[in-house]
């Protein structure tokens, strides 16, 4: 549906994510001022969503598989499958305009799950298979990998469960540290409670640096993390249920006065140990469908499996934010692209 898709104007990292949405009425907006937009929260509005890339190849590559965005020094749009793929997409159009292979040390597949385009152009991809995360050029030869705690392993050598590891990672803030999420919890750890660890940078190259606590809600794994401008993380919460379909969810988290973790071994909500702050944006569930038709059960026929996120611009504590479903190359579900504006609340006193 034409008036269904996505138009980003990106001219630079801060422009503006133009609405291609049927516009609703005129009047007051939860996020601000006057423009129509269609809320799904007091902080969150969807604006437009396109499936226009689903079941689409590229130089005989499949596109889709979507795990991660980033935007690129160029304002283009950084796109990672998680079958070892990285596309660009066009700003504007978001039609791929080259695709890069990504391969392990040894030039095996990855599963490639998080994305980081560095201040240099160097590509940052964490893989949930070792875990791994590595540093990439732009035509995909490997530079170096970053160290990775042993307990954060997948078992037998650590406490990590396979497939829910390092599923977001972004840079913090300044540029100064990265930050990978686990998916899911270690074993020892109460379910629910997660691991976030972090690099500072050193030169060209990351050490390893403080961990940190997140609770998830029951049921929900860590589908992306992304750094906003004021140091806080936006964070995707994500889970699937056979015939109901997909529940994902929008949340602000504070690092700040959070334990560093790194020297506990198991967290249990103990005393004395304080998880990351964080604080609910919007259940996706709850946004308007805009027309959006789904190919298996879902709440809310918007919604499919969202991967990944990305900022595109950023003016005044209101964001325009980019998100893409990993639709796995299965005629049940999706490759959709999303534009959402997102209002952050004012940092909260601790």
């Amino acid at each position: 549906m034409a008036g269904m898709r996505l138009r980003i104007l990106l001219a630079t990292v801060t422009a503006t994510v133009a609405a291609a949405a049927s516009p609703a009425a005129a009047g007051p907006s939860p996020l601000g001022g006057t423009t129509a937009i269609h809320a799904c929260s007091s902080h969150v509005a969807v604006e437009s969503f396109s499936d226009a890339l689903d079941k689409q190849t590229y130089e005989g590559t499949f596109v889709g598989n979507f795990s991660a965005l980033a935007v690129d020094r160029d304002g283009q749009i950084a796109a990672l499958s998680d079958r070892s793929s990285l596309f660009t997409l066009r700003r504007g159009s978001l039609k791929p305009t080259g695709v890069v292979g990504l391969a392990d040390d040894k030039g095996a597949a990855l599963d490639s799950e998080g994305l980081v385009v560095d201040r240099d152009g160097t590509r940052l991809v964490s893989s949930e298979t070792e875990p791994s995360v590595r540093r990439y050029s732009r035509d995909g030869k490997i530079l170096d990998s970053l160290p990775v705690p042993s307990a954060l392993e997948v078992a037998p050598a650590g406490r990590a469960t396979s497939n829910l590891t390092f599923e977001g990672l972004t840079l913090l803030s300044g540029g100064h540290r990265l930050l990978a999420g686990m998916e899911g919890s270690l074993s020892g750890d109460t379910s629910g409670i997660v691991r976030f660890q972090t690099w500072t940078r050193q030169g060209r190259h990351f050490s390893l640096a403080a961990q940190y606590g997140y609770r998830t809600d029951t049921g929900l794994g860590v589908s992306e993390t992304t750094a906003t401008p004021d140091g806080r993380l936006l964070v995707l919460e994500r889970g699937f249920t056979a015939g109901y379909g997909n529940t994902v969810r929008l949340y602000l988290a504070d690092l700040r006065h959070a334990t560093d973790t790194r020297r506990i071994n198991t967290l249990a909500g103990q005393d004395g140990v304080r998880l990351a702050r964080k604080t609910l944006l919007a259940d996706l569930l709850d946004c308007p469908s805009l027309g959006a038709q789904a190919k298996q059960p879902q709440p809310n026929p918007l919604l499919d499996n969202i991967e990944g996120m990305t900022i595109t611009g950023a003016s005044h504590g209101r964001l325009n934010v980019l998100l893409a479903s990993d639709d796995n190359q299965n005629t049940a579900q999706i490759t959709r692209l999303y534009s959402l504006r997102v209002r952050l609340p004012h940092p909260a006193a601790h």
